[in-house]
């Protein structure tokens, strides 16, 4: 696992980001999902599909999502239960919609099996459709909701549906194949107003990733943040995505964004300094080296035509800058 990986994950972990990532995607940033009802779950997908026939063995399959959890959403007296998962992606993946449905699919497989276990172990009584299926009519499965979150500059050029990876030579198809859309949060789109329906440090993370290719808006963005002080595993983001250097030293717990932005501006200033005296040294050089030649040529030594080609300029160029010297 790459660092941008585990910094990611490590960050995206945390409840109350999490729940802010999930608010945002279903709520429009009202805070519905709270962070101490979430839940860890086990990250692996594992379905045993069984064989119909006597001589073959069971198969498995097995996935690893990012990040999945359990929560609980209150609604008046009234609670809803729901499975959430996060992937992190530092980079775009281009069948994000096969393998979103895949997490998903394996997910509703699992409790379908752990449904079906149950109802063995109470021994209920069942009917013949249900003993063979072994999930019952009144059975329910969770909900499963699954984010992808992009952790890139770039804009996602990837497929955000099934139907996008697919071509259509007959498009009466169309509406007889299952769509699949992804769920996606993708920094360059988001807008300043969406931003702002993020409230805790996954607005300046996202934020910072958004604007990280043009330091001029992107020191605009983090002076006009109320929040200048990030937590460490928001900042380690940032730092790996974006390339700003940071003060993340052990005994650091928090991190001064602003001041972050004030040493990565000099840094650009001084840049800027050291390239404009390298191109004044060679423009000067090569205003020497014809200040020369055409001394030379003045003086008869050489032919306009040696003096141009020494110069890598044609005849006529050498002529028009020697009647400025």
């Amino acid at each position: 696992m790459s660092k941008k990986d585990t910094v990611t994950k490590a960050f995206m972990r945390e409840n109350t980001v999490f729940a802010d990532a999930f608010n945002y995607l279903i709520f429009n940033g009202k805070k519905v999902i709270q962070p101490e009802r979430l839940q860890e779950l086990d990250t692996t997908e594992l379905v045993q599909l069984i064989a119909k026939e006597k001589n073959n063995k069971n198969e498995s399959v097995q996935k690893y999502r990012d990040i999945l959890k359990a929560a609980v959403i209150m609604e008046d007296e009234n609670a809803d239960y729901l499975l959430l998962g996060i992937e992190n992606q530092t980079e775009i993946h281009y069948a994000m919609p096969v393998r979103n449905m895949i997490y998903d699919a394996l997910q509703y497989g699992n409790q379908v099996a752990a449904i079906a276990a149950q109802n063995v172990k109470e021994k209920k009584a069942p009917t013949r459709a249900e003993f063979l299926s072994g999930f019952y009519k009144a059975d329910k499965l969770r909900p499963v909701i699954t984010l992808v979150l992009h952790f890139g500059a770039d804009p996602w050029d990837g497929a955000t549906s099934l139907h996008e990876m697919m071509d259509f030579p007959l498009e009466e198809m169309r509406t007889f194949i299952q769509d699949y859309k992804i769920h996606l949060i993708d920094p360059p789109a988001l807008e300043p107003d969406e931003l702002e329906k993020f409230s805790t440090s996954l607005r300046e993370v996202l934020g910072c990733i958004k604007y990280s290719k043009d330091k001029e808006k992107l020191s605009s963005f983090i002076r006009n943040n109320t929040r200048m002080m990030l937590e460490i595993n928001a900042a380690r983001v940032i730092q790996a995505i974006t390339n700003i250097t940071l003060d993340l030293s052990e005994e650091v717990e928090e991190v001064d964004m602003c001041k972050a932005i004030d040493d990565m501006m000099q840094d650009s200033r001084e840049e800027g300094r050291a390239e404009g005296i390298a191109e004044g040294r060679a423009k000067g050089k090569a205003e020497g080296i014809l200040f020369a030649l055409t001394g030379l040529v003045r003086d008869g030594v050489l032919s306009i035509k040696d003096a141009a080609f020494r110069a890598n300029m044609t005849e006529s160029a050498f002529e028009a800058a020697m009647k400025k010297m």
